[in-house]
């Protein structure tokens, strides 16, 4: 089976660190970053989790 020169795995160290190193945060449902977003999501679990008992 041939080597691909494709993929996270065939990049050099540094790229690869460089790219793990951003972590999501160019993600653009990042609760990081939308604090009122995040206030949505966990007010509508909350419901939704209440609901079922």
């Amino acid at each position: 089976m041939a080597k691909s020169n494709r993929g996270f795995a065939s990049m050099n160290k540094a790229k690869q660190r460089e790219i793990a190193s951003m972590g999501g945060s160019r993600s653009p449902s990042n609760f990081k970053n939308d604090r009122a977003k995040a206030s949505r999501a966990g007010k509508k679990g909350g419901r939704s989790s209440r609901q079922s008992r």
